[in-house]
């Protein structure tokens, strides 16, 4: 079978890496040439609107997907005339806007922190005197890593937040207090079956994930598990949905609250590629292709670890135990993800040992 995929970054890469052991084909459109799928795989260089581009991308493929949720509608539905896509249209047109998500979450009876639609200037106050302060404003499109939000302390803020982010499509978040942030990895093939990868702790610095970490299988997580994976089912079944499919969660003490989800495979599921039976890579690629769902059962207790903006010396990286080295052929830049670690132990104090190494290196070389 031959595999489309729109976007050639790391994570079309790694889709292939995946692939290529399942006997699979891949092409990938991109609007770069030196993007990191492409120096593995064939590259269609063009805008993902453009028809001609479409055209030549489209030629003997059997299945198509995405690999990030700002790919244009237009261009899946285009797509979509001549060849299966997946994750579905609606997945991605829900994902694409926080307001339509957070309906969706309503809709399912998932909890979500308190929002306002805003519009206008006048949404913003009415919006900040509703739900109160701190809220944070943020672009309903297009934001990510921390982009287009801005956080309102009190209602003094909201003229720079407006100034600021300035749009005719926002919307505000009330801020909950939480315990931890959480991302539950599920995938879900054509015929229905569904699996779950554990849920993984998450650390972000400046909106950025950092490190991603298999929460230890206590009973209180374990709660915090279940509650994840229904709430997930829901949305699962709700879109039918097929392929991998992220949703951020928030501990909120009696409950758990879905902050947002992403329809691909996702940042803080890079330790399933050694730390898991199956990686979420291959189980997106077997959910898309008809194949039979992979086990997503652990290794053992696993972690990951990105290199942001600058890559530590890879022979340090590798004397540590259990870590696996993944770069992604990308030119340095501040804030920019050059790369990741994984790291799996036999049990939590080798992965704490390791781990302590791991984000020494990778840190000290962080730019952004």
């Amino acid at each position: 079978m031959r595999i489309g995929v729109l976007g050639a970054g790391q994570l079309g890469r790694m889709l292939a890496l995946a692939g290529y052991p399942l006997g699979l084909q891949f092409r990938f459109l991109d609007p770069g040439f030196d993007a990191p799928a492409g120096q593995i795989a064939e590259l269609v260089a063009g805008r993902y609107t453009e028809r001609a581009a479409l055209e030549r991308f489209s030629l003997g493929l059997d299945a198509a997907t995405y690999e990030f949720e700002s790919v244009p509608v237009a261009a899946i539905e285009s797509l979509s005339l001549v060849v299966p896509v997946f994750p579905p249209i609606e997945a991605l047109a829900t994902a694409q806007d926080r307001l339509f998500e957070k309906r969706l979450f309503g809709e399912l009876g998932i909890a979500t922190a308190p929002y306002r639609n805003v519009e206008t200037r006048s949404d913003l106050d009415k919006a900040i005197a509703e739900i109160g302060s701190p809220a944070i404003l943020k672009t309903r499109r297009l934001g990510y890593d921390g982009k287009g939000q801005y956080l309102i302390e009190d209602a003094s803020d909201c003229e720079a937040a407006w100034n600021q982010l300035r749009s005719n499509a926002m919307i505000l978040e009330g801020v909950v207090p939480f315990r931890g942030e959480y991302s539950l990895i599920s995938a879900r093939s054509k015929n229905g079956e569904v699996v779950h990868y554990p849920l993984v702790a998450n650390e972000h610095k400046h909106g950025i994930l950092r490190v991603s970490r298999m929460a230890p299988r206590t009973d209180e997580m374990l709660r915090l598990e279940a509650q994840a994976i229904d709430a997930s089912n829901s949305v699962l079944e709700r879109l039918q949905y097929v392929g991998v499919l992220a949703v951020e969660y928030f501990d909120a003490g009696t409950r758990i609250i879905a902050n947002e989800m992403a329809p691909r495979v996702h940042n803080s599921g890079h330790w399933t590629i050694e730390g898991s039976v199956t990686s979420q890579f291959a189980n997106h690629l077997r959910a898309i292709c008809g194949m039979p769902l992979g086990s997503t059962a652990s290794r053992g207790p696993s972690a990951m670890v990105n290199l942001i903006g600058g890559v530590p010396s890879a022979d340090e990286i590798l004397r540590i135990e259990g870590a696996s080295l993944h770069l992604y052929g990308k030119e340095p830049r501040a804030g920019r993800k050059l790369g990741h670690v994984t790291v799996v132990a036999p049990d939590e104090a080798s992965l704490n040992r390791s781990l302590e190494k791991v984000c020494a290196l990778a840190f000290a070389t962080s730019q952004g």
